[in-house]
């Protein structure tokens, strides 16, 4: 059985309400309000629309009923065969007494008929006037109820259809223009808020779950505000315009009990809506946690190709994304169990009870003039209803997309830039180290501890030592990517942590031991950080850098594309690159972590001697790694466990004989 791949739920993650998760989400929305406004707006009116075709029912069904009720069979009323005889045939003394009887009878159906054709003739007054102005005759010689309908048919209910079809149209436009809209600045702010974290942030989170945050769970965001909304500014309104049809329908035809009866039973809809809408809601988390799962495996492979490809092992690759995979199916088809287990449970439910309310009406002797006026506005809520129970599943999934992309815009791990921050325009002195500790998040040791030297304008300090000494850290402190747990780096005196950050990024540069290059043209990745400079001095950058003769080499010259990651080159060609690019960017103060270490002889003199250009007239932190290349360094520090435990000149530190003599005399040997 295939070992199953855990979802590793990040350090960041929390659980939002259904009213935190939208209402943030509106907080966006709010900027494009006017077109959700006309979206709404539309939807509501769409369900508006209805209501001519409600009206005409009732009156249609009662003309109907009273003619068949009026209409002799066949040309005349049948007399019984042991009827009396005419009133010609029969005597006075008979006749008179009939028609005495028959007068009262008569009287009152004709009273009636008169009361029933006025609630016709006001139901059809607006219809009778617009077609006298047309000369259009309202009835035929028999008054029959041709013309009427024939009237709505061809002038009502295209004009409605028409108007129906423009309202649909801007209700659907206009949601979904504002949702995209709203989901490009989501999108936009999330990666601008993960820019801002602290590379402590960034060590700690997995790329590929949070590329997942990034680019799928906003996408999950936009359907919901497509089409949850879109059916939420119509779907209610229907449902409202028919539920007041029927209350109106109610009271006009004397039918209040009847219409408690559909009071009582309406809310039962929405039964299996509450009782499924928990499960839908978990197994779309699962699932939506599951495809990050899926993200992170295909990103960790795509990176680390060279090493899957060198130890053959791309079968074993595909089959933990092939369970990854099969993880994520089964937590979708589970949610997409649940989710369309909804409509049918509704449909079953709304069946159901219509079916009893048709049941009451025939044993309650209710005519079918006064049922289907309330009846067909009963099968029209079924459509929205409908709609609003399968827009449950994409509420909750929009909610699980939602909680993710709202946990990690809550995480607070930037530098803080303090208000009024100092500004530094240039270095003129030294950097500071005083009394510098520092310990990561996950650690349970300081990384730097107390660590106190100075590096003084146009020196060079190296610093040397095991793997996991504090050497990088050490580094990124003077960047400020972290800052001290306890102590203070001074620049020119100042705290750095009272600088503008933007002001200490132009005054400090770096080249690292890994370069990486964007997948664009190599003249883009030298003018990279420094979009302002010309063609010319691109050129004369790479010159200084050794790339020039390499990149001219090809029929692309600089417009030649790097790769992803810059692995259409060399080592010692992306090297020469990132080296070119920190000479155009020029900052006074360079970090150099050194790239020669595993670059051939020939490229490595090319490398070195781009970097000793690189050099002239700076102030450089050099991380060694080849402690030859720092022989002529002003300061070397060693470093062990976090801590400096020696300091000096080569000369002085190799004639004390510790640390730094064994370190060189252990590559000498080698």
């Amino acid at each position: 059985m295939a070992k199953k791949t855990a979802y590793r739920r990040e350090f960041f993650d929390r659980e939002y309400t259904a009213r935190e998760a939208y209402g943030r989400a509106w907080g966006y929305a709010r900027k494009y309000k006017l077109r959700v406004v006309l979206g709404i707006v539309c939807g509501m009116l769409t369900a508006g629309t209805l209501l001519p075709f409600f009206q005409m029912i009732q009156p249609t069904l009662s003309r109907v009923e009273s003619r068949v009720a009026a209409k002799p069979d066949g040309g005349g009323a049948k007399e019984p065969a042991n009827a009396p005889a005419s009133a010609a045939e029969s005597t006075p003394a008979q006749a008179a007494p009939a028609r005495a009887q028959a007068a009262p009878a008569a009287d009152a159906e004709s009273a009636a008929a008169k009361k029933k054709a006025k609630g016709i003739e006001r139901e059809y007054g607006k219809v009778r006037k617009w077609a006298e102005k047309l000369g259009v005759p309202m009835q035929s010689e028999d008054e029959a109820l041709g013309m009427p309908l024939l009237l709505a048919i061809i002038i009502v209910v295209p004009l409605v259809a028409l108007l129906r079809c423009a309202l649909v149209f801007l209700n659907h436009y206009c949601l979904a223009w504002a949702g995209m809209r709203t989901v490009r600045d989501i999108r936009c702010d999330i990666l601008r808020h993960v820019q801002s974290q602290s590379m402590q942030f960034h060590g700690r989170i997995d790329v590929g779950q949070l590329m997942s945050r990034c680019t799928s769970d906003p996408h999950q965001v936009q359907l919901v505000i497509q089409h949850v909304l879109q059916e939420l500014a119509q779907a209610p309104f229907e449902i409202a315009v028919s539920v007041g049809f029927i209350v109106w329908s109610a009271a006009k035809n004397n039918m209040l009990p009847t219409l408690g009866i559909i009071v009582i039973g309406f809310p039962m809809f929405m039964v299996p809506v509450v009782f499924l809408s928990k499960r839908i809601r978990k197994w779309s988390k699962k699932a939506l946690e599951r495809f990050s799962v899926v993200g992170s495996r295909i990103h960790e492979i795509l990176t680390c190709i060279r090493v899957v490809k060198a130890y053959n092992t791309e079968d074993f690759e595909a089959r933990k994304y092939d369970q990854a995979n099969d993880q994520t199916l089964k937590a979708t088809l589970r949610s997409l169990r649940w989710g369309l287990l909804v409509g049918p449970a509704v449909e079953t439910v709304g069946i159901i009870l219509i079916c009893a309310f048709i049941v009451w009406c025939f044993f309650t002797g209710v005519k079918l003039s006064m049922i289907i006026p309330m009846l067909a506005p009963l099968l029209l809520i079924y459509r929205p209803l409908k709609q609003l129970s399968k827009l449950q599943v994409q509420v909750e999934q929009g909610r699980a997309a939602l909680a993710r992309i709202w946990s990690i815009m809550d995480v607070d791990m930037e530098l803080e830039e303090k208000p009024g921050a100092a500004e530094k325009k240039a270095f003129t002195d030294r950097v500071v180290f005083d009394h510098v500790s520092f310990r990561y998040d996950t650690a349970d040791r300081d990384a730097v501890h107390d660590a106190t030297f100075e590096i003084e304008r146009g020196k060079l300090v190296a610093v040397v030592g095991g793997t996991g000494s504090g050497k990088t850290t050490m580094s990124a402190l003077l960047a400020r990517f972290f800052d001290p747990t306890s102590g203070r780096i001074t620049m020119d005196g100042t705290d750095l942590r009272e600088l503008r950050i933007s002001d200490l990024r132009r005054l400090v540069g770096s080249v690292q031991q890994e370069t990486l290059l964007f997948n664009d043209t190599i003249e883009a990745n030298i003018r990279y950080g420094s979009p302002d400079a010309t063609h010319e001095q691109v050129v004369a950058a790479a010159k200084l850098a050794n790339a020039h003769d390499f990149i001219m080499s090809q029929p692309e010259g600089y417009s030649r594309l790097a790769g992803e990651k810059g692995f259409a080159l060399s080592g010692g060609e992306r090297q020469r690159v990132a080296i070119a690019r920190a000479i155009l960017r020029n900052p006074p103060i360079l970090i150099l972590d050194e790239a020669t270490s595993a670059l051939d002889t020939v490229t490595e003199r090319l490398v070195q001697n781009a970097i000793d250009n690189l050099m002239k007239d700076r102030t450089t932190f050099a991380i060694a790694h080849r402690l030859s290349t720092i022989r002529g360094a002003d300061l070397i520090l060693v470093m062990r466990e976090g801590e400096i435990v020696e300091r000096g000149t080569h000369e002085e530190l190799y004639e004390a004989n510790g640390v730094y003599r064994r370190l060189c005399d252990m590559q000498h040997q080698t």
